[in-house]
């Protein structure tokens, strides 16, 4: 597993896609193995913005995964997808977790209770996360986390907490710039836009504005 998508997925499925690796030498199942390539690819797509190829992906993961009859794993690749969906702003209820919350671990609540922006138990967030959840000022929280992907999902809830700042939001536009990151590039440069604008600043929103008609160019159909 690269560094990055170990971050993001959620601990039940890295640690069963490890387990079975090495059991007594034996490859990964075939599930296992698709399904992890497939949320890696799913991720890439997504962030890159090409929604066909994301919706693909991730539609083969939740499969591969459905195959083992376990609702935690599926539900850990749709807290993935809501993670997602939060680095780039797209705010929902993750309705395909709705269906399995029945069968999710306390760890599993914690984590979507967090990603749609409720108090949520600190102690059983992704380690990456926890003091974003924790701290009443989380200035430096941010700029902490070392996984890029991990620190747009942190970006995305303190905004959707009401605790974001500018600095937070310039932190998130240069995360998803480094990354090449189009679809939450796009998100935080307006975000960015607007806040400029209500400060009364036309030449700084008529500069980032700019920087968004740049990252559209070449951008998936």
């Amino acid at each position: 597993m690269t560094r990055r998508t170990r971050s993001l997925l959620a601990p039940a499925l890295a640690a069963a896609v490890l387990l079975l690796s090495a059991c007594a030498g034996k490859p990964a199942p075939d599930w296992a193995s698709s399904a992890h390539a497939a949320l890696e690819r799913y991720q890439a797509a997504w962030l890159r913005g090409d929604e066909r190829a994301a919706q693909a992906d991730f539609g083969l993961a939740r499969s591969e995964l459905a195959r083992t009859g376990r609702p935690d794993l599926v539900a850990h690749a749709e807290l993935v997808r809501c993670a997602m969906r939060v680095a780039s702003l797209e705010f929902d209820d993750c309705p395909g977790l709705l269906a399995l919350a029945g069968d999710a671990g306390a760890a599993h609540r914690a984590y979507a209770d967090y990603l749609a922006g409720r108090p949520a138990a600190a102690g059983l967030l992704p380690e990456q996360h926890r003091a974003i959840a924790a701290a009443e000022d989380p200035a430096g929280a941010l700029a902490a986390i070392e996984n890029p992907a991990s620190r747009l999902v942190a970006a995305g809830v303190l905004l959707r907490t009401a605790r974001i700042r500018p600095e937070h939001i310039g932190i998130a536009v240069e995360t998803a710039s480094a990354q090449g990151w189009r679809r939450p590039l796009l998100a935080w440069l307006g975000v960015q836009e607007r806040r400029v604008l209500a400060a009364g600043d036309a030449q700084a929103a008529a500069g980032i504005r700019r920087r968004m008609e740049l990252v559209t160019e070449g951008k998936v159909p």
